[in-house]
């Protein structure tokens, strides 16, 4: 298959991820109560619905759906898992982007949460976000199997908490107010929690849920790490080097906020360098897929290559 066909199925299967995700999400943040559930407040189920809706690439759920496809594992419980964690992608944007945080009045070519609502309705919107997250992926219609749901459960929780992507942004934000240069070491570490948590989520979760034997989550897990450390590189020069219309939030932000990036530690050329090499050695550890894989592999090549 030639180079510019797997782009274009690549590109297609993004799509269709994309609006399948968002179809699930927009089920799911509708007005239906839940058992147990008295009442969802239509503020602040507006707020959330703004905070989830209508944007993004839909990355993480890709990676996700994609992963447990390649395995042989599809249908409406794959769907929920991704769902699940972009639900913890869009909390921890709208968390990112309050004053006490980054700071932020700009997402995906919009105002921010708190813009559009208020502060505590944007915190609130996120609180919720996070719970429904663990609601969803530890139900029976997520997967029949409760061992299943129950790994999914632990692994999303140890992603997105203390030792996973929280804990990468406390890192980020105490970075800020350092006087001293930030080292490579450091960044890498905090990058690897505050971006790439949820990116080897993804495909980890996407693993278990497609019955991958040891080898198998051995080699995914190895392309989910190098892909989100190549991800964060691309997004360091993005920040550097993009503008606020095509990243659809506030360009140059990291160097006016000593945030500790790659960029800052190595400079753009070198920053290109390892974003490439990253991108090579993720699609290295699918070798052993073969072409079930091409889809995945394209991933990585979009990661490394995007504008925006």
């Amino acid at each position: 298959m030639s180079g510019e066909v797997l782009r274009d199925a690549f590109s297609s299967r993004l799509v269709a991820v994309a609006e399948s995700t968002e179809q699930m999400l927009d089920r799911l943040l509708s007005p239906h109560l839940l058992p147990g559930e008295k009442t969802r407040p239509p503020r602040l189920l507006e707020a959330i619905r703004y905070g989830s809706l209508g944007g993004g690439k839909r990355l993480r759920p890709f990676l996700l759906v994609e992963t447990a496809r390649m395995l042989g594992a599809e249908g409406e419980g794959v769907l929920r898992a991704a769902c699940a964690l972009e639900m913890i992608h869009c909390y921890s944007l709208v968390h990112d982007d309050l004053p006490a945080m980054d700071n932020d009045d700009l997402r995906r070519g919009r105002p921010t949460c708190h813009k559009a609502f208020d502060e505590a309705c944007a915190i609130l919107a996120g609180d919720a976000l996070l719970t429904y997250a663990f609601d969803v992926i530890a139900d029976t219609p997520t997967h029949p199997d409760p061992a299943v749901r129950a790994d999914l459960t632990v692994m999303l929780a140890r992603a997105a908490g203390l030792g996973g992507m929280v804990g990468g942004q406390a890192l980020d934000l105490e970075a800020e107010s350092r006087k001293e240069p930030h080292s490579r070491e450091f960044v890498m570490l905090m990058q690897s929690m505050k971006t790439g948590a949820l990116l080897l989520n993804a495909v980890e979760a996407g693993a278990r849920i497609g019955g991958a034997d040891a080898a198998q989550r051995a080699a995914l897990s190895h392309y989910g790490a190098l892909l989100g450390a190549a991800f964060q590189v691309a997004d360091d020069i993005l920040d550097a080097e993009g503008d606020t219309a095509a990243l659809g939030k506030r360009a140059g932000k990291d160097a006016d906020r000593n945030k500790a990036t790659l960029v800052a530690v190595l400079g753009i050329d070198e920053a290109r360098k390892r974003r490439d090499a990253l991108a090579r050695e993720a699609i290295e550890a699918l070798s052993g897929f073969g072409d079930k894989a091409s889809i995945l592999v394209e991933a990585a090549r979009f990661t490394a290559l995007r504008k925006s």
